[in-house]
């Protein structure tokens, strides 16, 4: 069962880590053997992140990503044995590069839901615009006040 699941993330990462990796390597020149390092060690804190989630969802149920970003974080932190090799071997992979994926497979998402998501009315489109702008508007507010109460602006 739980290798059955590991399988198929490992596939899945797979497929989005080589669209990072090219996404690193041609939208921000960074060089081949430093993308795939850095990419395979964010993969590899992934699927250990999901196959936790997955282990642990039988006593509590959490969301994945909070065992993938503890994950990171711990071998990140301070008090990280690790944390200078994780530190500078992700350092090469640009933070957009797997914001690039994760954006294609939201559009590959949205695509394959477009007729359902039509069949919901003109009102629903509205509420959607509302809420998106609404969201990137307080975001941005948020960040403002942040930036200014820091001094950074």
């Amino acid at each position: 069962m739980i290798r059955t699941y590991c399988i198929r993330q490992a596939g899945l990462l797979c497929l989005v880590s080589v669209i990072m990796i090219l996404t690193n390597i041609i939208g921000y020149h960074m060089p081949l053997k430093d993308s795939i390092a850095g990419i395979l060690l964010l993969s590899a804190i992934a699927l250990f992140g999901l196959t936790v989630s997955h282990g642990m969802s039988r006593f509590i149920s959490l969301p994945s990503m909070l065992y993938v970003s503890m994950t990171g974080l711990l071998l990140a932190s301070p008090i990280s044995p690790v944390k200078d090799a994780v530190l500078q071997i992700t350092s090469q992979v640009q933070f957009m590069a797997p914001a690039t994926a994760l954006g294609a497979f939201a559009g590959i998402s949205l695509g394959k839901d477009l007729k359902d998501f039509a069949k919901l009315g003109w009102k629903m489109v509205i509420i959607t615009l509302l809420v998106i702008t609404g969201t990137f508007v307080f975001s941005a507010l948020v960040a403002d006040v942040v930036l200014r109460v820091t001094g950074v602006i």
